[in-house]
């Protein structure tokens, strides 16, 4: 299989990279400084330069590829706008050129809150230093629910740059039992495994590490 991933250069994309590799699949990688930052001398690893918001460049990234990873990332404080612009392009673009799978990583902001009808950053004690991103995350979202693709959005709390130990909790539409963390490596495995078993398409997903 081979395999888009946006935000390639963030903790995540990178483990998403290595991990896909491992896997056999053969990875482009997108982003505006991946020449600078990934190393080119890797088998089955394609360097592609570009910006997510240009739909051009991101429909050419996606020629001749089976799957996508979305690792997009940013600022917190909701001026950055490149999670929710950046999956409203991959969206159109996935459509243009006939693509169908697409993995994307939000937040536990997104998921059902114990009180019906509300998202976690909707409740009083949310913190507010992370509401902005969590309405990123959720217009995200609302991009992926609206359009006929396969998605899955995978929610985790905080994310540790380590690698995969293969073992975390997962649970629909809510955060899963477990501590507030988990590792980059984690998610990077569930998605692997999510791309050939296709489980939780059309699905939220809550992560956490298992201790």
């Amino acid at each position: 299989m081979k395999i888009t991933i946006f935000g390639a250069t963030g903790m995540t994309g990178k483990r998403a990279i290595d991990e896909a590799l491992a896997h056999g699949h053969s990875v482009r990688a997108f982003g505006r400084n991946v020449f600078e930052v990934l190393s080119t001398e890797r088998e089955r690893l394609e360097l592609f330069k570009g910006g997510v918001l240009s739909l051009g460049d991101v429909k050419d990234a996606l020629k001749g590829t089976d799957a996508v990873i979305s690792c997009l990332g940013g600022g917190i404080d909701g001026t950055d706008r490149t999670r929710s612009l950046g999956i409203k392009t991959i969206v159109e673009a996935m459509q243009k050129v006939g693509l169908k799978r697409i993995l994307a990583i939000g937040s536990t902001g997104v998921l059902k809150a114990a009180e019906e009808g509300k998202l976690r950053y909707q409740m009083p004690g949310y913190p507010s230093a992370f509401k902005a991103v969590a309405i990123e995350h959720m217009e995200a979202w609302q991009y992926l629910a609206k359009s006929p693709l396969d998605w899955t959005l995978l929610c985790p709390p905080e994310i540790k740059d380590l690698p995969p130990t293969g073992e975390y909790n997962l649970r629909l539409d809510y955060p899963a039992d477990g501590p507030m963390w988990v590792n980059a490596g984690d998610l990077a495995h569930f998605m692997m495994h999510e791309l050939k078993a296709n489980e939780w398409v059309k699905c939220r997903v809550g992560i956490a590490a298992k201790v």
